[in-house]
C-alpha cells in the first residue's frame, strides 16, 4: 500500500462514508469509490463492509489500520522535520485559537506581520475544538489549557483574573445582586460546556442555587456578547470584560482558577523561519496583558 492509497483508507475509516472522506481529500466521491474498490482489488481482500450507516472496518481492515497509522505518522514526523529546517519567510502558517482571542490578539498579530512579512500567511480557525498539533492540524495553537504531549512546546503568555460582569443596562434594570444570595432574582449567562463538566456551578464562587440561567453558550465570544447585550451576569476574563466597557460587579472577587493562555507549538517546528515570526507577533500582542 503506498501512501496515497493510505490516505484514502485513513479518509474512509474516519469518516466512515465516501462523502465524508471525499470532503477531506478534496476530491469527488467517485474517485474515493474506485480508489477503495482497487486498493481491496490489490490486496485481495475486503477492508470495509458496506452498511446503510456507512463504511465499517472488517477485521482485515482493523488489522491494516494499525499499521497505515503506523505510515501516516512517520509521514507527519518527516514533514515536519523538514519543515523545521526552512528559513524561508514565505507560506503558510495553521493557528488555531478561540474566536475571543482571535478578535482581540490574534487577527491585530496577522495585521503586523503581513506589514512587515507579506509572503507569510496565516490560515487562522477559531474553534473551541483542540485541533492536534502532532497531526499537523495546525502548527501553532493559542489555548486556555496546557497540553500535556512531550513533543510540544508550551509557553504561558498570559494569566488573568476571571471576575463577574454584566452590562450597565442589566444593573439598571435588576441592580447588583447580594453577596450571599446565590444570585436570587437574577438572571445568568453561562459557558454550556460547564454544565456538563461541573456538579456545583458557581460564578466567582458563588453558588447559582437561586439564579436563572436564561443563556447556555458555546464560546467565549458568545458568553462575552451575551453579557454585552444584558441578558444577563456572566464570568469573563477581567482584561476581558474590561475591554468590552461591562460593569464588574463584585470587584473584590475572583474566580479561584485564573484564566490562562498558552502558546503551543510542535518541538519540531519552533525553528522554522515563518512559524517563529508567527510566533512573535502573537506574544507582541500579548505583552504588558497580565503574564
Amino acid at each position: 500500500m503506498n501512501w496515497d492509497d493510505a490516505r484514502v483508507f485513513l479518509a474512509v475509516c474516519r469518516e466512515s462514508t465516501l462523502r465524508g472522506a471525499a470532503r477531506v481529500l478534496g476530491v469527488d466521491q467517485a474517485t474515493v469509490g474506485r480508489r477503495v474498490n482497487a486498493l481491496e482489488k490489490s490486496l485481495n481482500a475486503t477492508l470495509f463492509l458496506r452498511t446503510s450507516e456507512g463504511y465499517a472496518l472488517t477485521a482485515v481492515g482493523e488489522a491494516a489500520l494499525l499499521s497505515v497509522e503506523k505510515m501516516e505518522r512517520s509521514a507527519i514526523e518527516l514533514e515536519r522535520q523538514i519543515q523545521g529546517l526552512d528559513d524561508r519567510l514565505t507560506g503558510t502558517v495553521r493557528v488555531s485559537t478561540t474566536d475571543s482571542l482571535a478578535i482581540d490578539f490574534l487577527i491585530p498579530a496577522i495585521a503586523c506581520l503581513h506589514d512587515k512579512h507579506p509572503d507569510v500567511r496565516v490560515q487562522l480557525d477559531a474553534t473551541t475544538q483542540i485541533l492536534s498539533l502532532a497531526k499537523r492540524e495546525a502548527d501553532i495553537a493559542v489555548r486556555n489549557t496546557r497540553p500535556e504531549n512531550p513533543d510540544l512546546i508550551a509557553r504561558r503568555i498570559a494569566r488573568w483574573p476571571v471576575g463577574l460582569f454584566a452590562s450597565q443596562g442589566y444593573i439598571d434594570r435588576h441592580g447588583v445582586p447580594e453577596p450571599g444570595s446565590v444570585f436570587e432574582g437574577h438572571d445568568l449567562v453561562v459557558y454550556h460546556p460547564h454544565l456538563h463538566s461541573q456538579k456545583d456551578l458557581a460564578l466567582v464562587n458563588e453558588p447559582l442555587g437561586r439564579g436563572r440561567i436564561v443563556a447556555a453558550v458555546g464560546s467565549s465570544l458568545l458568553v462575552r456578547r451575551s453579557i454585552a447585550a444584558g441578558i444577563g451576569l456572566g464570568e469573563l476574563p477581567v482584561d476581558t470584560g474590561e475591554r468590552d466597557g461591562l460593569v464588574r460587579v463584585w470587584p473584590e472577587r475572583t474566580r479561584t482558577l485564573p484564566y490562562d493562555v498558552w502558546l503551543v507549538t510542535h518541538a519540531d517546528l519552533r525553528h522554522t523561519a515563518r512559524v517563529r515570526v508567527v510566533i512573535d507577533e502573537i506574544v507582541a500582542a500579548f505583552t504588558g496583558i497580565g503574564v
